[in-house]
């Protein structure tokens, strides 16, 4: 810790293992060993220390997350045997903090990618523009170059997309029904009053009203 660097008083005299876990539980990145003894005022292997033993401690108690050590730190993780049960959170429409319009374009992009807005709009039915920005905004998607063919911008998920749902890669999406119902009307004939999913249909994005 350097001279510069001042923490509130009494940091130093706190339980470590508390501290540690009070700090992890807030961090958005994994943290290093040596951020942590800086911040909490104690020597790196006495950090690296207690971070094992915590590690052990909740695989012991069987608790229902993990320390794990990635990307050169520490964050704390949900195991994969209680996937369900945050996956079921993670759906509930009552719990989710992204609005239904999101979370369906979300949906589109995640299983249709790299697509253009003008393409998912056409999924949807409806004008996805202000949708597409906050999901830009959130760092759940991101651009992913042109389509050759018209030079739209093409959007893709991020890892942090699939850091909050909690998959390793796109491979463990779940099954695409929970998220998009029509997709059967998508990938085969329409019916009527259902767009269809065409690569080549002419961007109507500016026509349709937007959906915030």
């Amino acid at each position: 810790m350097t001279e510069s660097t001042t923490y509130p008083e009494g940091v130093a005299g706190l339980a470590l293992k508390p501290a540690l876990e009070a700090v992890l539980m807030v961090v958005d990145e994994p943290a290093t060993d040596e951020h942590l003894a800086s911040v909490l005022g104690r020597p790196r292997r006495e950090i690296a220390d207690a971070l094992r033993e915590l590690a052990d401690e909740y695989t012991i108690q069987g608790r229902g997350f993990e320390l794990r050590q990635v990307a050169g730190g520490w964050r704390f993780f949900t195991r994969p045997e209680y996937a369900d049960a945050v996956e079921a959170f993670v759906l509930d429409g009552q719990q989710a903090r992204l609005t239904q319009a999101a979370l369906e374009t979300l949906a589109v992009v995640a299983y249709r990618q790299p697509v253009s807005r003008s393409r998912v709009s056409a999924v949807r039915g409806v004008n996805c523009d202000g949708v597409m920005r906050t999901l830009l905004q959130r760092g759940l998607v991101e651009e992913a170059g042109t389509e050759p063919e018209t030079g739209a911008i093409l959007y893709r998920t991020t890892n942090y997309f699939l850091e909050r749902m909690g998959l390793r890669g796109l491979d463990e999406l779940p099954e695409l029904a929970p998220f998009l119902p029509e997709a059967e009307a998508v990938e085969g004939d329409s019916p009527e009053g259902v767009p269809s999913f065409d690569p080549d249909a002419p961007d109507t994005e500016a026509d349709d009203k937007t959906e915030l």
